[in-house]
C-alpha cells in the first residue's frame, strides 16, 4: 500500500476504533489457483497477542480453510469511511482557486497467520459473542437460545472458524491531514451535512 508519511495511521487506538467499527474484513490469500479474496465478519480481540488477534467463521462449504491451511500467511483489508471530497468544500479554493477533487478513507492492513478452527465448541462461543455484539442495539436482542437446540447444533456443523495471530497492523488514514485546517473543517462540515458523519470525525480526530 502506497503510504506518504502524513497518511500512515500508527496510533493503536485509532486502527483498534476501525476494525471494531467496520468489522466486515477482506481477507486476502494466495492459493494453488492465485490470489483470491473473501468478505467475512471478523472479531478483535486486542488482548490476544501482542498486536490482536482475528477470529470469524466460515461456511464449511466455503473452500477457504481448506486452501489455507494452518500457518497460511494471509491479508485482512478492512474499510472504514470514505467519501469523495469536493474542493468547493476548501474555503482556500474561492480564493486562490488552486484545489482538486479528492478521496478521503480510511483503511487497516492486517497482517498475519491463520490458524484452521474446526471445534465445535471453539465456534459456538464465537457466534454467541458476534450475536451479542451485534444484537446489541436491538429493542429485543436475538440469543442463539431462541433457536431449538438441534437447529443451532446442525448449523453449526456447517461452518468452521478461523484464527488469525496479528503480526503487523498498517493504518493508512488520508483525512486532508495535507490541508490548512480551515480547508479541512470546511470539507467535514460538508460531509456532516451529507450524513457521513464517521467520515467528517475521523477527520476531526486526525487533527
Amino acid at each position: 500500500m502506497y503510504l506518504p508519511a502524513h497518511f500512515a495511521e500508527q496510533r493503536p487506538e485509532e486502527l483498534q476504533r476501525l476494525i471494531q467499527s467496520h468489522p466486515l474484513g477482506t481477507l486476502v490469500h494466495h492459493g494453488p489457483d492465485g490470489l483470491d479474496a473473501d468478505h467475512i465478519p471478523f472479531e478483535f480481540d486486542a488482548d490476544t497477542g501482542p498486536l490482536g488477534g482475528l477470529t470469524a467463521h466460515v461456511a464449511r462449504a466455503n473452500p477457504v480453510w481448506q486452501r489455507c491451511p494452518t500457518g497460511t500467511p494471509v491479508l485482512v483489508v478492512f474499510h472504514g469511511p470514505q467519501a469523495y471530497i469536493s474542493p468547493n468544500w476548501y474555503p482556500s479554493k474561492h480564493e486562490a482557486h488552486r484545489q482538486v477533487p479528492t478521496w478521503n478513507y480510511a483503511v487497516v492492513h492486517a497482517h498475519g497467520t491463520l490458524t484452521v478452527r474446526d471445534d465445535e465448541r471453539f465456534v459456538r462461543g464465537l457466534v454467541a459473542r458476534l450475536t451479542r455484539r451485534h444484537e446489541a442495539t436491538e429493542p429485543q436482542p436475538w440469543r442463539m437460545g431462541d433457536s431449538a437446540p438441534d437447529f443451532i447444533d446442525g448449523l453449526l456443523q456447517h461452518i468452521v472458524g478461523i484464527e488469525i495471530a496479528v503480526t503487523r497492523l498498517v493504518g493508512k488514514s488520508k483525512l486532508s491531514q495535507n490541508k490548512e485546517p480551515r480547508d479541512r473543517e470546511g470539507a467535514a462540515g460538508r460531509l456532516d451535512a451529507l450524513g457521513q458523519a464517521g467520515l467528517a470525525q475521523a477527520m476531526r480526530r486526525s487533527l
